[in-house]
């Protein structure tokens, strides 16, 4: 058996019955979508098999995009679980042949109840295909199994297709990056798009000297604060920066600093960034400048210092 050729093939097929599902959004796929950003009630994804846990992708999907979704395994509905349909929901059914005896028992049981019906089927001559309210064609010509029989090509359709779905209505819920992140406050995703400056830098110390204070005083303030940083604030304003690299290449130029003062060793317009940017913004302003600490400044005013291991330490890369 040659791996990689197996591997390959397996990769073109799936491709290829992706690619050939364009052909297939057509009206029915169009008022699917409307039908679904119209509905009271939620979208009710349901199947068996691999089918089913390509619903539950799906269901995933959709709830984590503004539309809400639940799952029902059509083996379960029949026996009990058909009780998670409310009359304003709609089903969207999903199944390759469409003719498995749960599919035969349930959709008719889905008709008499009044909910619209929208199937996500390979088979268009199909039992739920002809009852249903709406067709989405998922059809392909062949499994990428070596046998042409383990669910490949056809559950990567359904994939695409509920993909396609969902963002169809992402797009007209106007749904924003960060209305995504209140769906999703806990990962590093929701992360990069909610946790902001001001949710970091207050936990840091606040360090900063006058310009008129010696090297003692700066040395002392460096340390005690442990952020490798101060600001050189001057009626509440940072008009420098003194970093402990800074003071190491003070010691390498003058061997007697006694004299020397914050103004004489500091670098003047250090970076600054606003309390309400962004944490994962910050990070990126100081990866492209190689820095690891920012000021932050709002309305001119020193608020306090952000570090970089801050940001790292929130799961935001």
């Amino acid at each position: 058996m040659d791996i990689h050729a197996v591997a390959v093939e397996t990769l073109r097929l799936e491709a290829e019955a992706v690619g050939n599902l364009q052909n297939f959004v057509d009206q029915s796929f169009e008022e699917s979508v409307k039908a679904i950003y119209a509905m009271k009630g939620r979208l009710v994804v349901t199947g068996i098999g691999k089918s089913a846990i390509i619903a539950q992708k799906i269901v995933a999907t959709m709830n984590s995009t503004g539309t809400p979704s639940v799952f029902m395994h059509a083996a379960d509905a029949i026996h009990g679980d058909l009780g998670i349909i409310q009359p304003d929901d709609v089903v969207l059914c999903i199944s390759k042949s469409g003719n498995t005896p749960e599919i035969s028992v349930l959709v008719p049981i889905l008709k008499r109840s009044g909910n619209l019906l929208i199937a996500l089927v390979g088979n268009t001559d199909s039992f739920l295909a002809r009852e249903a309210n709406f067709v989405l064609n998922c059809t392909v010509s062949q499994e990428a199994c070596p046998n042409n029989l383990a669910p490949t090509c056809s559950s990567t359709a359904q994939l695409a297709m509920g993909d396609a779905l969902a963002s169809c209505l992402i797009a007209l819920r106007g749904f924003t990056s960060q209305d995504f992140a209140k769906y999703h406050p806990g990962g590093v995703l929701g992360k990069r798009l909610y946790v902001k400056v001001e949710d970091l830098y207050k936990f840091n110390e606040k360090p900063q000297v006058s310009p008129d204070d010696s090297i003692q005083q700066v040395i002392l303030e460096i340390s005690g604060k442990c952020l490798g940083v101060t600001a050189v604030v001057e009626n509440g304003k940072v008009v420098g920066a003194i970093t402990d690299g800074d003071l190491r290449r003070m010691l390498q130029r003058n061997a007697d600093f006694h004299g020397l003062k914050a103004a004489d060793v500091m670098t003047h317009n250090p970076k600054t960034v606003g309390s309400q940017v962004l944490a994962v913004e910050a990070l990126d302003m100081m990866r492209k400048k190689q820095i690891t600490n920012l000021f932050v400044v709002d309305a001119g005013q020193y608020m306090g210092v952000i570090h970089i291991h801050d940001i790292i330490k929130e799961g935001i890369y």
